[in-house]
């Protein structure tokens, strides 16, 4: 079992509202062109998705970076930042007014630029009930955490009681941690430079073969994955003997140099960071949200 600060971590109030989905910012052409080149008009990312939860297949909807259950932002630029930040994968999130107040959902994602949505995992019947515009607050928790003896170890992007259940042993100076796959780092595509805190970091799926070659046809959403020769300290990228570990947040693109989106959780040298594959390391089903409600 590994040990943390939690007990010295600051449990803040942020907010958003249920946002709507968006078209792309060109007024005269909603659509996105495709990998093939072909131009392509889909349910886009934001809204309340009744029927993709955490849990479900991450590939194959008809659909465009799809995010599962409720989609939230803040309306006022610097409040939405902090939501963005300091808003953590397992963090509890409440309704605050309309029909489902009261309700109380978990946080399973975050969203990149243009976007740029915390996302949340809410019970079905309260689904039925929420609309865009609805206020949610969500009891952010995490930012700072350590793990003790790993100094060069950062953690960011998640509660720290779910980090505790994720099976993470420790053994001679490393962190041996459950993930369903490993990827090259050449895999890494929108997200890379950008935010590692509060944006995501998208699979590149689009590459002939490579769905087949790593097993992403059955990625699902809440899969934790690892990417070997990346490093998320800060601005993303690629740097040889570090290793970054990220959650499935959202769904797969049409288009090329995007993908499902992964919020960053852990990033440090490989020497570190060990990988055990373990087909069912899913925060969903580690925390009973989405499909396996």
């Amino acid at each position: 079992m590994i040990k943390t600060n939690k007990d010295k971590l600051v449990r803040i109030s942020v907010m958003g509202q249920v946002d709507a989905p968006r078209f792309p910012p060109v007024r005269w052409n909603p659509h996105f062109i495709t990998r093939e080149g072909k131009p392509s008009l889909l349910p886009l990312n934001g809204g309340i998705v009744y029927n993709v939860r955490s849990g479900d297949p991450a590939m194959g909807w008809a659909a465009e970076l799809i995010e599962p259950g409720v989609s939230i932002r803040a309306k006022d630029g610097a409040a939405h930042r902090a939501l963005k930040v300091y808003a953590s994968v397992g963090n509890e999130a409440v309704v605050m007014a309309g029909r489902s107040k009261g309700a109380k959902g978990t946080v399973t994602g975050k969203s990149g630029r243009f976007m740029d949505h915390v996302i949340i995992d809410f019970p079905h019947e309260a689904l039925d009930d929420l609309a865009v515009g609805d206020p949610i607050v969500v009891k952010a928790y995490g930012r700072g955490a350590v793990i003790e003896g790993f100094d060069s170890i950062e953690v960011k992007n998640i509660d720290p009681d779910l980090l505790e259940r994720l099976g993470i042993t420790e053994s001679d100076g490393q962190l041996q941690i459950p993930v369903v796959a490993s990827l090259p780092a050449e895999l890494m595509g929108a997200g890379n430079g950008l935010d590692s805190d509060g944006g995501c970091l998208q699979i590149q799926t689009g590459a002939p073969g490579v769905v087949e070659k790593y097993g992403l046809h059955d990625l699902r959403l809440g899969d934790i994955i690892a990417v070997e020769d990346f490093d998320c300290n800060y601005a993303p990228g690629y740097w040889r003997d570090r290793m970054s570990v990220g959650i499935v947040g959202h769904g797969d693109s049409v288009r090329t140099g995007f993908g499902p989106g992964m919020t960053m959780f852990m990033t440090g040298p490989s020497s570190e960071i060990v990988p055990v594959q373990d087909p069912q390391a899913n925060v969903a089903r580690l925390l009973g949200l989405g499909a396996y409600r």
